[in-house]
């Protein structure tokens, strides 16, 4: 009795908070579920970043939509990544049952069926919102660090991208890039050389090659207009509730590389346009990412480096990051390290290699003098999770094993008509899906082309003057602010030293 004194006084007072928290479980001990023991989430901590592990099966994903539906009765929208294609019920109340009654009642919370208001995106041709980038966007160094570019190939990109910027070619899409590629090799090669010095045809064929491999994997779709805004991603409904953005990914699960792309880009997008916040009340966003493992094991050294370093410094934005995955050691030690709050749902061990990762895992958590944490890891229930967070303090609350809630918007998925009715009432899908493909590198490059070798002499004359006119009108079309509000964010993150972009384009250029 003394034990289980001593235990609840631990946790109460460990999940004990002063500020706005959410409950998400009941504390349990020896298999007896303590009502009066909640276990809390502080939302003051919440952008200090997390993981949810588990085996298959285990509730890893209720607790993610558990977790979001709680935020966004906290009026803090979240974007989640739906790589299974099994998050969509959020969207619609849920039904109670016995095991949900039995449960909640163990607990001691109530249950009440509520629905999320959800929007839809996607990257592919899914329903949903589009999601797109332009080239110009990701920058010369962000872009070369996702194709996995050398040091030489990445100064070569550097100036194909000062090459654009100085002769007015905008660099929107892959199609843009190529044919600057191919015009750089061939008729533009002089032209390059006089100007920016040689570059060999071997390091443009390389680049080239990495180039059509990200295309195959359907990252044409991704590049171009019109870019999305991810301010788009902080709205709340009529009620002031955080509106859940749902990324629809089950068709890019073979396509590794198109969605690492994705993750990097957006989270670099959302770091250099939110503002700094520094510690707030509550977070301004929380991102979940399911299936993490899909964002690290293409991931280059480069690109590892650069999640790091971005994760460590998006929290000041009042933005935080949730990995979802099977095992914690799918996240590399450098990230997570990083991660506050961690709810390590079961795993199992099949092989010998199986009870060599749970040992190791259970040593990511704090020690415990009521569990055996590394056996127990292997016969936690479905919905029962070892959890701990941050407290308000910025310390680790004790590590305790949690009987947690049951989600209260619907457990399964939304039929094709209920996808559809949310989809066809959708501000951002009628801003975002147009499909735009205005003058750029590729269009510009084709006339000049076609002006120089398309034309007897005395013809081709025209044409130039022509393609003066065509230079005037771009810098006079809207594609000109895309430019501008493309160059703010590149200077933004050069002078934040994260995505090392430097300078800006009307003195020193991309070198500066």
């Amino acid at each position: 009795m003394a034990s289980t004194d001593k235990f609840l006084q631990i946790i109460k007072d460990g999940y004990f908070f002063k500020g706005a928290s959410i409950d998400i479980g009941a504390a349990t001990l020896d298999g007896e579920c303590f009502p009066e023991a909640k276990i809390r989430i502080p939302l003051r901590t919440v952008n200090r970043h997390g993981l949810i592990a588990g085996a298959t099966g285990t509730g890893k994903t209720k607790s993610l939509q558990l977790f979001a539906e709680q935020l966004a009765q906290n009026g803090v929208p979240s974007l989640l990544m739906d790589i299974k294609g099994d998050l969509s019920g959020i969207a619609a109340s849920g039904e109670c049952n016995e095991k949900v009654e039995s449960r909640h009642e163990k607990i001691g919370i109530d249950w009440n069926p509520e629905a999320c208001t959800v929007e839809f995106l996607t990257l592919s041709t899914e329903k949903g919102a589009r999601l797109r980038a332009t080239i110009l966007e990701f920058g010369p160094v962000l872009f070369s660090k996702m194709l996995g570019l050398n040091e030489t190939q990445t100064g070569a990109v550097a100036v194909l991208f000062k090459y654009c910027d100085d002769n007015a070619l905008p660099l929107l899409d892959l199609k843009d890039l190529k044919k600057v590629l191919q015009y750089i090799m061939n008729e533009g090669k002089d032209d390059l050389k006089s100007e920016y010095g040689l570059i060999t045809s071997t390091t443009m064929g390389s680049i080239m090659r990495k180039v059509v491999e990200l295309e195959q994997q359907g990252a044409d779709i991704f590049f171009g207009e019109k870019s999305f805004e991810v301010e788009d991603l902080l709205r709340v409904d009529e009620n002031g509730r955080g509106i859940v953005n749902i990324v629809r990914l089950s068709d890019v699960q073979d396509r590794p590389k198109l969605f690492s792309t994705f993750i990097l880009q957006l989270l670099a997008e959302i770091y250099s346009t939110f503002p700094e916040m520094g510690d707030v009340e509550q977070p301004k966003l929380v991102l979940f990412i399911d299936e993490a493992h899909l964002v690290f094991e293409e991931a280059t050294s480069a690109l590892l480096n650069q999640i790091e370093t971005i994760i460590k410094l998006i929290r000041s934005k009042g933005v935080g990051i949730y990995f979802i995955t099977q095992n914690p050691a799918d996240v590399p030690e450098s990230v997570l390290g990083q991660l506050g709050m961690k709810i390590q749902h079961a795993l199992r061990a099949f092989t010998a290699k199986d009870r060599k990762s749970i040992k190791t895992a259970a040593e990511n958590y704090p020690e415990s003098e009521f569990y055996d944490v590394s056996n127990m890891l292997t016969e936690l229930g479905i919905g029962e999770a070892f959890v701990t967070v941050l407290s308000e303090k910025g310390t680790p609350t004790p590590l305790v094993h949690t009987l947690m809630r049951a989600p209260q918007s619907r457990m399964d998925v939304l039929t094709t008509d209920e996808i559809d009715s949310i989809v066809n009432q959708s501000h951002l899908v009628r801003k975002y899906n147009e499909v735009i493909d205005r003058e750029s590198a590729y269009e510009i490059l084709t006339k000049k082309l076609e002006a120089t070798f398309g034309e007897t002499e005395s013809e081709a004359s025209e044409p130039k003057k022509a393609e003066k006119g065509i230079l005037q009108t771009v810098l006079d079309s809207s594609i000109t602010k895309q430019v501008g509000r493309s160059l703010a964010r590149e200077i933004t993150r050069g002078i934040l030293g994260v995505l090392g972009i430097g300078g800006n384009r009307k003195g020193k250029g991309l070198f500066g």
